[in-house]
């Protein structure tokens, strides 16, 4: 059997409240709904390494739909949340989406980069033999190589954190929480489409911001982005891995870390769309630059990416949203304002893989 270190809910004391302490204590008290999904850490659990496959996006097939987008056909509210990036849609039924929907899904994502739907509790309370089926769909199920999942599903990545304890990486000798990233960049073959959703979140605060990687690229100089498209740099997993080494984050590392060589410009297999392909968590150094020079490019694409608040969009979490984005043409970062609260967030991402990069400009060799 295996050792498996789980989070355990400690019942609060009876004492004398107001009624709305008393809301709040008596829902403390109630069995935790998705007590299921809480995340475990086996010991014994080990992976051996990722191999190449050859994946096909779903997205190509609805470029021959006559009508690409009829899967919102029944949308009772589609809202662009800015102009470059990101939708919230109501009215659709995830869920009930046949193949032909889920094409057109990954080609509208695709295309925007970040779609928010609103409603969809029938998808979260369908389960894991669901969310991996979902995902499945999609490309090859990533197992991450630190984080928690739920009991028997490893395919299941979770985030979590409550006023006791989390299992997230977070760096806690900074000062500010925002980590841009995009999913497992270190891996040979990276996510395209992925899926996530909170079980439980803050009243207020635990949002989470996105940038589009194809608007900061075009806010650069011609010459400049000719330049970068001649680039690729090392993404590493090392560092994510030491981090659980040393204890934090459940302390398992169940698959040997990897560093992968990608473009610095990728390029959209089904959209065409070109984007930067660096961020601060993951990329490392670009290859054949001298250290300083490496440095001095990077830290500019950082801050550039920090910066382009006109690039961005942040997904305000109600109950029962699902939001998908393309890894290849996002990047992310959760906000880490509600730490001093007694609030629980707690998040389940399907995490598929998709193709390896494919550098902007013909002929690179990664």
């Amino acid at each position: 059997m295996s050792t498996v270190e789980t989070i355990t809910q400690t019942l609060p004391s009876l004492t004398l409240r107001n009624q709305s302490d008393q809301s709040e204590e008596t829902k403390k008290s109630e069995p935790y709904k998705y007590a299921h999904l809480l995340p475990v850490f086996p010991k014994d659990e080990h992976y051996p390494p990722l191999t190449p496959f050859e994946h096909v996006d779903p997205g190509l097939r609805a470029l021959s739909h006559p009508n690409p987008r009829s899967f919102l056909d029944n949308a009772t509210s589609v809202i662009d949340i800015t102009p470059r990036l990101g939708s919230e849609i109501r009215g659709v039924s995830l869920a009930a989406l046949d193949n032909a929907g889920r094409d057109q899904l990954a080609l509208e994502v695709a295309r925007r980069g970040l779609l928010v739907f609103r409603d969809q509790g029938d998808f979260i309370d369908r389960g894991i033999d669901f969310y991996r089926e979902w995902g499945s769909y999609f490309g090859r199920l990533h197992i991450h190589p630190t984080s928690g999942h739920p009991e028997g599903a490893p395919e299941i990545h979770l985030v979590y954190r409550d006023e006791n304890t989390t299992y997230n990486f977070e760096l806690d000798d900074r000062i500010r929480s925002t980590v841009w990233h995009s999913d497992v960049s270190y891996e040979l073959q990276p996510p395209g489409l992925t899926t996530f959703f909170l079980l439980s979140q803050p009243k207020s605060g635990g949002d989470t911001i996105f940038t589009s990687q194809v608007s900061t690229l075009s806010r650069l100089s011609p010459q400049f982005v000719a330049f970068l498209k001649t680039l690729k740099a090392i993404h590493s997993g090392f560092e994510q891995a030491e981090f659980s080494r040393s204890g934090r984050r459940g302390g398992v590392v169940r698959r040997d870390p990897v560093q992968n060589v990608h473009p610095v410009v990728r390029k959209h297999p089904v959209t065409g769309e070109e984007a930067l392909y660096v961020n601060r968590q993951f990329t490392r150094r670009i290859v054949g630059l001298k250290l300083e020079e490496s440095d001095a490019i990077l830290n500019f694409l950082y801050d550039h990416i920090d910066r382009s608040v006109d690039n961005q969009a942040r997904v305000k979490w109600e109950p029962n949203t699902v939001v998908l984005w393309d890894n290849r043409i996002t990047a992310h970062s959760a906000i880490l304002d509600f730490e001093k609260t007694s609030a629980r967030r707690h998040g389940a991402r399907i995490t598929p893989q998709a193709e390896r990069p494919i550098p902007a400009l013909d002929g690179l060799e990664l």
